[in-house]
């Protein structure tokens, strides 16, 4: 049987799932915030492709212009979320989605792809390794850990290159905990609202939260990773939303 893949639109997304805390109840809302944010991002060119089954299986790209992330990538489509989980690895659906991309940015006259990742693996970030291997390429890296990977069509386009907001590795606020993140995740609005603050409440840990709630806000921000990212006394900490369980925290930060 055919693989089937479905490209989410302003006319589906009510009826069609989103891959990510589709059976997770106590995240309904932030589920349907991304779905807001989906149908607000598909004026700019947004796609959201996945697999046909209530699974894991999908990846999402836009016109690096028009990321929520500080890159500077004129050309370029920009991969965000890119995910094949569980029983669906191993069977080509990686390598598939990604050539859909490839094949949409060859139909747009676009340089090449552009992604951001983990020097080693990240938290709710693409394999590093996987992509190395597809023929991504390193063109650089940050000292708090974070590569940025291109997969040029075009091979005398310019390099992408992260912005200078990011290069530090730290945020302004330098007590206590801070978390930037946006509603591109159907976690986050729940975890960093709810868990996270009730848990630095509990411990009496100073918590600052920052939404950032358009994309030039996001393209500024001081961390690559703007689905979701902690600063703990000014040193970024994680990407992992899971941090915002009080054994997880205490763990990851070490306190």
């Amino acid at each position: 049987m055919e693989t089937k893949y479905i490209t989410l639109t302003k006319e589906n997304i009510a009826t069609e799932h989103i891959c990510c805390a589709f059976s997770d109840k106590k995240c309904k809302e932030s589920y349907e915030l991304k779905k807001e944010w989906l149908r607000k991002e598909f004026d700019n060119g947004y796609v959201f492709r996945r697999l046909d089954e209530r699974a894991k299986v999908f990846i999402e790209y836009v016109p690096a212009e028009k990321a929520w992330v500080p890159v500077d990538a004129p050309g370029y489509l920009m991969i965000n979320c890119f995910w094949v989980s569980g029983q669906y690895k191993g069977c080509g659906h990686g390598k598939a989605l990604l050539q859909s991309a490839i094949d949409d940015a060859r139909a747009q006259g676009k340089a090449g792809l552009v992604t951001v990742a983990g020097t080693s693996k990240f938290h709710f970030m693409s394999d590093t390794k996987w992509l190395l291997r597809q023929g991504f390429q390193t063109v650089e890296k940050l000292p708090d850990g974070f590569s940025l990977l291109a997969l040029k069509i075009d091979s005398e386009a310019p390099d992408p290159s992260f912005r200078a907001s990011v290069r530090s590795g730290e945020c302004e606020e330098k007590n206590g905990a801070v978390v930037y993140y946006t509603n591109r995740c159907p976690f986050t609005e729940f975890h960093v609202r709810g868990t996270l603050a009730e848990m630095a409440e509990r411990k009496g840990i100073p918590l600052k939260i920052i939404k950032l709630e358009t994309m030039e806000q996001a393209q500024d921000a001081p961390t690559p990773a703007t689905l979701f990212t902690l600063f703990y006394n000014g040193k970024f900490v994680t990407t992992d939303v899971s941090v915002c369980m009080e054994k997880r925290f205490e763990k990851i930060v070490g306190i």
